[in-house]
């Protein structure tokens, strides 16, 4: 049985910074792709970074890009997104996802198994 439990949000100034945590359990990442998304409230879930198992490729949404990182820590089955630089538009609810296709891609329906969603706010 796959879950995934995300950990780590929470309120920050802008310009801070957080690391997001996604524990996994019933996944091997070498066969998956795990994709952070977020949604804020009254917009849809979009694609903000992800990893393929196969190759470790990553991808970032244009809006992150040079400020968030994702890894991934195998002995801890534990994807990290972590998060610099901290934007009031950050604000959202960040969720982890597993894609049962080892790739790195932002389609929300490719992915099979969700957490269920981490808190990030960024406000003065």
């Amino acid at each position: 049985q796959v879950q995934l439990v995300e950990s780590g949000g929470g309120l920050v100034q802008p310009g801070g910074s957080l690391r997001l945590s996604c524990a996994a359990s019933g996944v091997t990442f070498d066969y998956y792709g795990i994709g952070w998304f977020r949604q804020a409230p009254g917009e849809v879930r979009e694609g903000v970074s992800c990893i393929s198992g196969r190759d470790g490729t990553t991808r970032y949404a244009d809006s992150v890009k040079g400020r968030f990182m994702i890894s991934i820590d195998n002995a801890k089955n534990t994807v990290y997104l972590q998060t610099n630089n901290l934007k009031p538009e950050d604000t959202a609810v960040y969720y982890c996802a597993a894609d049962r296709v080892p790739l790195c891609r932002f389609g929300v329906h490719s992915y099979d198994y969700w957490g269920q969603g981490t808190q990030v706010t960024v406000s003065s």
